[in-house]
Formats: structure tokens, sequence, C-alpha cells
């Protein structure tokens, strides 16, 4: 660590301790040279995930995004917004475990379909129709099909 105040690089650790939040280290330093004392922080290098959309264009991943429009989806149905944010985390939660730091846009979607399939289906329906975009009756029959053979079983 370069000294700020006569530019020597070698210095000495006094002091280590994690900060109140405990996200970063805080280190107090001597320099070898001039004996002068500064405090450093050292944290982890948060990178953030790019979303990648259907046209190609690239967004920070935004967890309101997926809160938002799991709310529409949503509306009017019993789920409350601590569900919806649950959801939220649970997505996010998946796409940090996963070593890619740019991630489709359609997979973030899918994530969200399979959330909302299990925490209210006609919710599920409603987001398919926009998330898939229906073109027709026929379409989202289907998809209603689908859902009815999956719940005889």
């Amino acid at each position: 660590m370069k000294c700020p105040f006569c530019g020597h690089i070698e210095d000495k650790v006094i002091d280590s301790r994690p900060t109140e939040e405990g996200s970063a280290i805080r280190r107090r330093r001597e320099c070898i040279k001039c004996n002068s004392r500064f405090t450093t922080y050292e944290k982890i290098e948060d990178t953030p995930l790019i979303v990648v959309k259907k046209d190609g264009s690239r967004q920070i991943y935004d967890r309101n995004k997926v809160i938002n429009c799991v709310m529409k989806a949503c509306s009017k149905r019993p789920v409350s917004l601590q569900q919806a944010e649950n959801l939220a985390a649970d997505v996010e939660q998946q796409l940090m475990n996963t070593v890619k730091r740019e991630v489709q846009s359609s997979e973030i979607g899918e994530m969200i379909m399979k959330h909302l399939k299990e925490l209210d289906e006609v919710a599920y329906v409603r987001f398919a129709s926009v998330y898939k975009q229906f073109k027709d009756v026929d379409t989202f029959m289907a998809e209603l099909s689908k859902i009815i053979s999956e719940n005889k079983q």
C-alpha cells in the first residue's frame, strides 16, 4: 500500500477489524519510512449482474423490476407484497449462484414463471400470456390445458 504522506510502498498493518456493517475490513497501517499512520478499507469487489434483453441490449439487473412484474401478474389475487419480494429474492439467489455475470432475460422470465406457477396459477397464466406473447386464444387455451392436465396428475 502506498503511503499517502511520503509515497513509500512498504508499510505494516497495526490493527485490523471488520466495519460495523461487516461488508469491509478496516486496517490501520504504519509507513515503514516516515512512520505516519493511515487507514485503508478492504472490501469484496461487487460485479453487477447484466441482463441481455431480446434485442441484444444490456442492462444492470434490477430486483424491483421483478417485483413489479410479479405484482402486476398478481393484481387482485391473494398474493402479498412479501410473497412477491420472496419470489424476487429466490430468483436473484438463483442468478447469483450461477457463475455467469451475464444472463438472458428469457432465463429470468422462465425462473419467474416457475415460481409463479407454484405461488398462484392465475398469476402464472397472466405472466405467461405477456412473457410468451400469446398470439391468439388457441395459444392461450393450450397453456391452460397444460396446467389443467398437470393438476390432474
